[in-house]
C-alpha cells in the first residue's frame, strides 16, 4: 500500500529515472567534445492499482491533481516530495474486478526562491519653514549616488549566488559586468552597486 498525495494505491512496481543532458559539439576529425554536464529532473514510473467501490472519485482526484500541477508527496518503496504526475493511464484488465490498472508518471520539481526584495517607501522631500524675510521655495536634499561595490570572483561564485548575497537581482547584476553567465573568469572585480 503506497499514498500519493491522499489517495491510496496499491503499488506494483516502481521505477526511479535519473539522467543528464550533455552538450555534445563537433569537430573536424575525431570524438565531437562535450562541455556542459546538466541534471534532468528525476522520474519516477508507478505501475499501480486503484482498488475499492470508489476507485473511478480517487482516479478523478489524481486526473486533477495532473491538472493542476499540484505539488504532492509519494510515500511508497521509497518517499519523495514535490513531485507533479506528467502522465496518468489507465488500463482496465480482466485480472482486476473493482478498480482500475494505472501507469504514472511522476517528476521531481524544485521550488525556487524568489530573490525579489521589497524597497522601502520613497521619503517626501523636506520643506523649511518660511522666514521673516518672506517665503522661500521649498528645497530638496540632494541625494548622493550609492557609493560603487565590488566583489572579487572566487571558484564556484555565480550572479544568483552573489545577488543572494549582497541584496540585489541577476539582471542587476548582469547589467553591471559585461560577463556571460557560465563565464565568470576567477579573481575577476565585479561592479556590484
Amino acid at each position: 500500500m503506497a499514498k500519493l498525495g491522499d489517495v491510496y494505491i496499491h503499488v506494483e512496481e516502481e521505477n526511479l529515472n535519473s539522467s543528464v543532458n550533455a552538450t555534445q559539439y563537433g569537430v573536424e576529425s575525431g570524438e565531437p567534445f562535450t562541455d556542459h554536464i546538466e541534471k534532468k529532473p528525476s522520474e519516477m514510473d508507478l505501475t499501480v492499482f486503484i482498488l475499492g467501490d470508489n476507485y473511478m472519485g480517487e482516479l478523478e482526484k489524481l486526473k486533477g491533481y495532473q491538472r493542476t500541477g499540484k505539488l504532492l508527496k509519494f510515500v511508497g518503496r521509497s518517499a519523495v516530495d514535490n513531485v507533479v504526475i506528467l502522465n496518468l493511464n489507465r488500463k482496465y484488465t480482466a485480472q482486476v474486478e473493482n478498480g482500475v490498472a494505472v501507469q504514472i508518471t511522476l517528476r521531481k520539481i524544485r521550488v525556487a526562491d524568489t530573490p525579489w526584495i521589497k524597497m522601502p517607501p520613497k521619503k517626501k522631500p523636506s520643506v523649511k519653514p518660511p522666514t521673516k524675510g518672506g517665503e522661500k521655495k521649498p528645497t530638496q536634499k540632494k541625494e548622493r549616488p550609492a557609493p560603487t561595490a565590488f566583489h572579487t570572483v572566487k571558484a564556484g561564485d555565480s550572479y544568483y549566488a552573489l545577488a543572494k548575497r549582497y541584496g540585489t537581482t541577476v539582471e542587476r547584476l548582469r547589467t553591471l559586468n559585461n560577463y556571460p553567465d557560465r563565464s565568470i573568469p576567477v579573481n575577476a572585480k565585479l561592479r556590484i552597486k
